[in-house]
């Protein structure tokens, strides 16, 4: 029984000799798998496949596409896996103007950059010039125009400081719908009220408020007029309360007289 459970040294020394050169085979083919697959990587790094060949810009209003390309230093002669999308972000969102940056890469050699910029709430008139007041409180003298703006309520009076914080504050808790309505905000403090403000709107009608309580109010505006006859136009006073006290007939070729503002 043993002599037959013995294998002789005879065969299996061609046995081991397979196996050897099947794992010599299959590590031969592993590492010149590697390196045509190092040779095919640096020959794309060096190659202009790897080079930014678009870059898209969405989101953005204050600067234009190419001054955001600008910014972020990138060029067609950029190597795309040089691109450091967290530090481009960050630099972005160093700029006053911009909330959030995004920045990605689409397929092998194009970049987009998703802008959200902070909301223009307002024009701060100093002098002659009118400067966008961002709804981070910012101020941009950099983009002042000596131009009437439309697009967004005139604040007059307002130096940087609490007043003006706390007037953004309020102007950015309103409906869309009714900050679009006001020209202009004109900060007028009082002995009784250092927040006093009166307000002039598109429909012709004078508001008088106070800041501390401005959003809360004003967000009732739409439904305050719809009970006015837009015919009389006049004052409406939401400091205590909400009442309307019409202006004044005025005398052929006048202008209409306001009420008192310090009576009630």
């Amino acid at each position: 029984m043993e002599k037959e459970n013995v294998v002789s040294l005879e065969e299996r020394i061609p046995k081991l000799k397979q196996q050897r050169r099947r794992k010599a085979n299959r590590r031969l083919i592993f590492l010149l798998v590697l390196f045509f697959a190092l040779i095919v990587i640096v020959a794309y790094i060096q190659s202009p496949l790897s080079r930014v060949k678009a870059i898209t810009v969405k989101g953005n209003e204050f600067y234009s596409s190419q001054e955001i390309i600008q910014k972020t230093g990138i060029s067609k002669s950029t190597n795309i896996w040089t691109v450091k999308k967290s530090e481009i972000a960050a630099n972005l969102e160093h700029l006053p103007e911009i909330k959030t940056a995004d920045v990605k890469m689409n397929w092998l050699n194009s970049i987009e950059i998703k802008i959200t910029e902070h909301k223009k709430l307002a024009y701060l008139k100093k002098d002659s010039f009118y400067y966008p007041v961002l709804e981070n409180g910012a101020i941009l003298e950099n983009r002042k125009t000596g131009r009437v703006p439309i697009n967004a309520p005139i604040l007059i009076g307002f130096k940087e400081g609490t007043a003006l914080k706390e007037m953004l504050k309020e102007m950015g808790k309103l409906p869309k719908v009714v900050l679009n309505s006001v020209s202009e905000i004109h900060y007028e403090p009082s002995k009784t009220d250092l927040f006093h403000i009166t307000l002039f709107m598109n429909d012709g009608f004078e508001v008088s408020a106070s800041i501390k309580s401005f959003s809360g109010k004003m967000a009732h505006y739409p439904s305050i007029i719809s009970q006015l006859d837009p015919s009389k136009k006049g004052i409406i006073d939401l400091e205590v309360g909400s009442y309307f006290k019409a202006y004044a007939p005025a005398a052929k070729g006048e202008d209409p007289v306001e009420k008192d503002k310090s009576t009630k």
